[in-house]
């Protein structure tokens, strides 16, 4: 099944202080390192972003938000609204290890299982920023969810089928624990490109 994957480059980047998926990591742009992982899986790829400006150098379609101001909710909505195809995986620009591959896992296990969201849960919570939904059931689900005044990215989630894929499941690709992590701050950006260093050796 062909598959869109949206990358997110919405965000404030308040603790970074600067446009997080700008930064330079591994001597490229953030968000480019993101969308060079997925591009091998992806029927297209697509950029949601409020300053399209600032990725045309990627060469991708991008896309402003559909409800500006309204977080990550209304960023996975444009994302959804955007997506040419059925099955739709969304992914934060600042999640430098995402896994090409347990995308693919989690597509499979969508059309198995005829579920409408496949969504990992770490040790911080559900992951919906490196997750694969059913695009026209889950969009209606995120409207329905905005319409009601939610604002929180997974209050949608008990109105659709979902499939939680728990870390014993998620673990055998992502030994290290790494596929998300994300880079609030210049701390965190320095461990991660550290251990990508540490990957090449």
């Amino acid at each position: 099944m062909k598959l869109t994957v949206v990358v997110q480059a919405g965000g404030e980047s308040r603790r970074m202080g600067k446009n997080k998926a700008l930064l330079p990591f591994m001597g490229q742009p953030l968000i480019e390192r993101v969308v060079e992982r997925v591009k091998p899986i992806a029927g297209e790829v697509l950029i949601t972003a409020n300053q399209p400006a600032d990725y045309d150098f990627l060469n991708l379609p991008i896309y402003p938000d559909i409800l500006p101001g309204y977080g990550a909710l209304g960023g996975l909505l444009t994302a959804l609204s955007v997506s040419n195809s059925p099955v739709t995986a969304v992914l934060a620009c600042d999640m430098p290890f995402v896994s090409a591959e347990l995308l693919v896992y989690q597509l499979q296990v969508l059309e198995q299982g005829n579920w409408d969201a496949v969504v990992p849960r770490g040790e911080g919570g559900y992951e919906p920023l490196h997750a694969v939904y059913r695009t026209q059931t889950c969009k209606q689900a995120v409207e329905l969810a905005i319409q009601m005044g939610e604002r929180k990215m997974i209050a949608w989630f008990p109105k659709v089928r979902l499939y939680t894929i728990e870390q014993t499941e998620w673990e055998p690709f992502d030994p290290q624990g790494r596929i998300f992590w994300n880079i609030n701050t210049p701390q965190e950006l320095t461990r991660a490109e550290a251990a990508a260093h540490a990957e090449m050796e």
